[in-house]
């Protein structure tokens, strides 16, 4: 599934990325788009809304959350 991905959305991670010490579930904002929407420079903050980790993410390892009903059928683009 093909994400429309936007600057300041709000993203969850959908892989574990240890080295970096992030886990699946763990929530970032993204704030830079790369590669022309291919990558996405996501920040992760603690409670206080201090950075603790930046780094570039393809689509395939997050998924972006919604906070509102997105209707019954969401349109969905299949690569």
């Amino acid at each position: 599934m093909k994400q429309n991905v936007k600057l300041l959305d709000v993203v969850a991670l959908t892989v574990d990325l240890s080295e970096y010490n992030l886990w699946r579930g763990q929530v970032g904002t993204v704030v830079e788009i790369l590669a022309n929407g291919n990558a996405f420079e996501v920040e992760f903050s603690d409670s206080d809304g201090r950075t603790f980790e930046s780094l570039g993410l393809r689509p395939d390892q997050f998924m972006v959350l919604h906070f509102a009903p997105m209707g019954k059928s969401p349109t969905h683009e299949f690569a």
